[in-house]
This record gives C-alpha cells, sequence and structure tokens, in this order.
C-alpha cells in the first residue's frame, strides 16, 4: 500500500472511530464493568465517566489505547518488512481487524493489553531488556490471562536458549502458582469446541481468521517460529483446548492473538513471491478477496446503527443487546417512568446507567 493512500484512510478510520465511541449506546459487558467489576478497565471506565460526560466518557481511554495499538503495530511492522508498502498495508489490515475496532470502541481489557504485548516484541526484537520486566509486571498484575502470554514466553527463551527471558518467564510463571492465579479452568467437555472458531470469526473476520489458521499451521511445521508466533501460537491452542470443558471470553486471548497479522502478510509474500508474475494470479486474486471481505466487515460494524434500524427483525441483529435498553429507557422516562424490573443482570446495569433503577429496591 503506497503511503498517500494509507494517509488518506486513516483521517476517515479515526473519524470512524469516534464516531462509533459518541454515538453508540453502553454495551452490557461496559455497564457489567461499571457497576460490577473492579478490574482496570472498570477503574479508568469511572475515572473517564466522572470527567468527561456522554458515551465517549465512558471510552476515551480505550480510543486511546486503540490508537496507540495501532501505532506499535506500524513501529513493529516497519521492522519486520523491508518495504515500507507492506509496512502501511499490514497496518491498514490490523486496524481493519473486527476485533481492534470494537475494542477501541467498547471499553475492555484487551486493548489495555494489547500494546503491553507489541511493546514488549518490540523492545524484545532490539534487545532493550531492561524493560521488559516492567512490562511484564503490569501484564502480570492487570490481566489474569497473561499467564499464556508467560508461558508462550518461557517456550521461546528455553527453546531459542535466551536465558534472561526464561528466567524471567519462570519467575512470574511461579508467582501466578503462588498465588493461585490465572485463567479459571472448569466444567466437563461440552459443546464450545466449535463455538470457539465463530467467535474468532468475529474477530478477524471469517476468511481472514481462514489465513490465520493456515498462517499458524504453516509456520508450525516448518516456518521460522519468533516471538510473536510463539505468543499467537500459545493463546490460540490454549483457547482451543479450553473451549473443549468450557466457555471461554475472548477479550482473555485476543490481545495475544491480534497481532499475527504481521505474520500472515509476511506468510502471503513468501507464497507469492517465489512464484513466476503468470503463477501469482490466483495468490493475488485470493488475497483481494480477504481484504475485500475485511473492508466489508468494518463497514458492518461502522454502519452498524443505520443496518440495525432499517432491520426487518431486529431482534435477530447482532447489536440488539446495546440498543434495546437504550429504546426502553428512553421510553420508560417520556412516560415518566424511573423504575423497572428486569430478570437480565446485564439489561439490569444498562438502564441502571441511563437513569432506570429497579423497582424491588
Amino acid at each position: 500500500m503506497k503511503k498517500q493512500y494509507f494517509f488518506l484512510l486513516l483521517p476517515l478510520y479515526i473519524i470512524a472511530v469516534f464516531y462509533l465511541a459518541v454515538t453508540t449506546p453502553i454495551s452490557p459487558h461496559e455497564a457489567k464493568l461499571l457497576y460490577a467489576s473492579h478490574n482496570i478497565a472498570s477503574t479508568l471506565l469511572h475515572w473517564s465517566s466522572v470527567v468527561i460526560p456522554g458515551f465517549i466518557g465512558l471510552r476515551v481511554f480505550f480510543v486511546f489505547f486503540g490508537f496507540l495499538s495501532i501505532w506499535l503495530f506500524y513501529e513493529l511492522s516497519r521492522r519486520h518488512f523491508k518495504k515500507r508498502e507492506d509496512a502501511y498495508l499490514s497496518t491498514f489490515i490490523f486496524m481493519l481487524l473486527p476485533g481492534i475496532i470494537t475494542a477501541s470502541v467498547l471499553a475492555n481489557v484487551g486493548i489495555i493489553v494489547l500494546p503491553l504485548v507489541l511493546l514488549f516484541v518490540l523492545l524484545y526484537e532490539e534487545r532493550k531488556m531492561i524493560f521488559l520486566p516492567l512490562i511484564m509486571l503490569v501484564l502480570f498484575f492487570i490481566h489474569e490471562a497473561s499467564i499464556l502470554f508467560f508461558v508462550a514466553v518461557f517456550l521461546y527463551g528455553f527453546i531459542h536458549k535466551d536465558k534472561k527471558l526464561t528466567i524471567m518467564a519462570s519467575a512470574f510463571l511461579f508467582a501466578f502458582i503462588y498465588l493461585a492465579k490465572g485463567i479459571s479452568i472448569s466444567g466437563r467437555p461440552s459443546g464450545h469446541f466449535a463455538e470457539i472458531f465463530g467467535l474468532y470469526a468475529t474477530l478477524f473476520s471469517p476468511l481472514v481468521f481462514l489465513y490465520y489458521f493456515y498462517t499458524m499451521y504453516r509456520i508450525f511445521l516448518r516456518g521460522k517460529k519468533n516471538l510473536l508466533w510463539y505468543i499467537s501460537f500459545t493463546a490460540f491452542a490454549f483457547s482451543l483446548l479450553l473451549s473443549i470443558r468450557q466457555r471461554i471470553y475472548l477479550t482473555d486471548f485476543a490481545p495475544y492473538v491480534l497481532a499475527a497479522v504481521v505474520l500472515m502478510l509476511d506468510q502471503y509474500h513468501q507464497s507469492i513471491r517465489v512464484r513466476l508474475p503468470e503463477f501469482q494470479v490466483w495468490y493475488r486474486r485470493g488475497f483481494y478477496l480477504i481484504v475485500g471481505s475485511l473492508i466489508l466487515s468494518a463497514l458492518v460494524i461502522i454502519f452498524h446503527k443505520i443496518t440495525y434500524e432499517i432491520s426487518s427483525n431486529p431482534q435477530k441483529h447482532f447489536a440488539k443487546r446495546i440498543y434495546q435498553p437504550y429504546a426502553l429507557a428512553k421510553a420508560l422516562k417520556s412516560k415518566g417512568i424511573d423504575c423497572y424490573d428486569t430478570k437480565n443482570e446485564h439489561e439490569k446495569y444498562q438502564l441502571r446507567y441511563y437513569g432506570i433503577r429497579s423497582c424491588v429496591n
């Protein structure tokens, strides 16, 4: 992608993200973070909502972390690819991922973790080891699922004989075990394994996820396994294993998986640049199809409000859990009603944000 195209599209992307952050009503997950959670994302929600009114007040920190992630990903791409055009293309694909757009707009812990992971990889590749323990310490405290990150770093350090990295990762893994922190493992074999593929398809967009799966598998078999691959593959593999027994939450795994866009584009270049031009046609068509589907997925998210309003069956729309409580609160207030009882816990928190309390309490 040429530089002028990227910087032409970037302002439009920024406007779209701010538009979504300003106009999208509070989501069920955000409402629960605001009223029933005590993690770092909840703390930032409270801080910003007190200072800045409206929906943007809930999300200003997370919009910042989203843009920071894009900048760090560009820096990572710039060091990974020889051609600057490849870095722009990689960053363009990364910022259009549905998981990046939604994480930048809706408050969640994943978008706080992602720039830390990208910064860790950047600093490691530049051999600035002195800063790595600090990043690891922050990840240890703010994200229970970061145990996957430390497992990946330990495996990389052990296999590649990096003693410093192995020792640091081992120390944090022992701390996780000693303090009984980490991902909760429970349940029994159930039907969540198929569900996880649908979740990843929404995170990446369906065709991009298929290529992500192919990239991880191909590198596993015979590709060069760098630190970024270990982090992404470890999180992805653990998510598949855990989904056999229990329902998983993408915010636990997404920050460690999404950065693999660099590896995906690198794999595509390795496939196409070793072939003569006449044998590159189908590879290029496949690439255009995948990027086209990604752009379509991004547009569906950006214009989701319009599609919800014109939908013939809003009950089946993916945004109904956001807009139905908002519409209900407006209807109740127009009738002078300030309390409402619902069995849906998330909806109760959403209505509470709009000033509609429970009638029982």
